[in-house]
C-alpha cells in the first residue's frame, strides 16, 4: 500500500527515473523474493570490463572471516601503481541480503585514479543464511587483514578510510565502531553513503517512504529481519549491527554522511551525524533535496546526482590529503 503520510517530493528529474524503475522493480522486497533477486546480482563480467577500461588491476584473496571461515576479498589498484599511498576499505550495499563485493565499485574508481589509492573490498556473508554477527564480523576481519597487509598492499596506514553505501554504509559504521573498541586498525575517515543504521522502524522518514521510491519501509523491514530475526526492534541488538543504537560515538574517525530527503534512511542518518557532533567527532552531512535511495547510482545523469558525487569526491580528497 502506498504511503498516505506527507513526504518531501522527489526531484522532478529523479521522479522521471523512478517511473521507469517502477516498471522493472517492485518498491517493496519481500523475503520470498531474495533468491530471485540474487540471481541477477552476481559478480558480473561487465564490472571486470569496467575495471579494465579504467586501468584498474584486480587481485582476489581468500582470508579468514568470522569464526575462521574462509571469505574472499578483492584488491583493486591503478595499473602500474608502485610505492605507498592511500587505502580504501569497501563494504558493499544490498540491504544485508543482496549483492557482492564489486557492487558499488564504480563509485570508488575516480578515487583510486585521482589519489593513486588501493581498494580492498570484502565478500561478507549475507543474511538470512548468515545472520548477525556474521556480516559485520566478516567486514571487521577483512579490515584487520587489510591493516596487517598494508605494507605489501602499498597502503599508508595513516591514510586508510572505510566506505560503504546503504547496508554497506551501516556495516562501515559498525566496523568503525569495532575498530575503535578493539583498538584498530586505525581509520582516517568513514564514508557513509545513505547508510542503513537503525533496525527499529520508528522514524518519520520510514513511515513516509512506504510503497514508494526505492528501498521502502517494507524492504527495510525485510532486510533487518533477515539480519536479526526475532531480535529486530528489541533491546537485544548490538551497536555493531545497528550503529544508530550506539550511545557513545566518541573516538571515531571523521565521517561523511549523505542521503536523500525522500528516502527511508534520512532521519536515522541525520540523527547519526548529530550524535557524532555531540560526541565531539567531525562529521559532514548532506541531505539532497528530492533524492530517493541510491539516486546517484541509478540516475547518474541527473543534476542532483552529479552535485552529490562532486561533493563526496571533495571530502575524500581532503581526507586522503591529495
Amino acid at each position: 500500500m502506498t504511503t498516505t503520510i506527507a513526504r518531501p517530493p522527489f526531484d522532478p528529474e529523479l521522479e522521471a527515473v523512478l517511473t521507469v524503475l517502477a516498471q522493472q522493480v517492485p518498491p517493496t522486497i519481500t523475503a520470498d523474493m531474495i533468491p530471485m533477486m540474487r540471481e541477477g546480482l552476481g559478480i558480473d563480467l561487465s564490472v571486470d570490463q569496467l575495471l579494465q577500461d579504467a586501468g584498474i588491476e584486480r587481485e582476489d584473496h581468500t582470508i579468514a572471516g568470522y569464526g575462521g571461515d574462509a571469505i574472499e576479498v578483492t584488491v583493486l589498484r591503478p595499473r602500474g601503481r608502485t610505492g605507498t599511498g592511500p587505502g580504501i576499505y569497501h563494504t558493499h550495499g544490498g540491504g544485508m541480503i543482496l549483492g557482492d563485493r564489486l557492487v558499488g565499485i564504480a563509485t570508488l574508481i575516480p578515487w583510486m585514479l585521482a589519489h593513486d589509492a588501493a581498494v580492498v573490498t570484502v565478500e561478507y556473508r549475507l543474511a538470512p543464511e548468515f545472520p548477525d554477527p556474521y556480516p559485520v564480523e566478516d567486514c571487521y576481519a577483512g579490515l584487520v587483514w587489510t591493516g596487517e597487509h598494508a605494507a605489501e598492499l602499498g597502503i599508508d596506514p595513516a591514510r586508510l578510510i572505510i566506505a560503504g553505501a546503504s547496508a554497506g554504509g551501516g556495516l562501515a559504521a559498525g566496523t568503525a565502531l569495532l575498530a575503535r573498541d578493539r583498538s584498530g586498525p586505525a581509520l582516517a575517515g568513514q564514508m557513509l553513503i545513505c547508510p542503513m543504521l537503525d533496525d527499529r522502524d520508528v522514524t518519520v522518514s520510514t513511515a513516509q517512504i512506504d510503497g514508494v521510491g526505492v528501498w521502502d519501509r517494507g524492504s527495510n523491514l525485510t532486510g533487518w529481519t533477515a539480519l536479526l530475526g526475532d531480535r529486530r526492534g528489541t533491546d537485544d541488538v548490538s551497536i555493531y549491527a545497528a550503529p544508530a543504537r550506539a550511545t557513545d560515538l566518541s573516538g571515531l574517525p571523521p565521517a561523511y554522511i549523505d542521503c536523500g530527503s525522500a528516502e527511508v534512511f534520512r532521519d536515522e542518518d541525520v540523527a547519526y551525524a548529530t550524535a557524532l557532533w555531540h560526541a565531539g567527532v567531525q562529521a559532514e552531512l548532506h541531505v539532497w533535496a528530492g533524492g530517493f535511495h541510491g539516486f546517484d547510482m541509478m540516475a547518474p545523469h541527473a543534476a542532483l546526482a552529479q552535485a552529490s558525487v562532486t561533493t563526496r569526491d571533495g571530502w575524500v580528497a581532503r581526507i586522503l590529503g591529495s
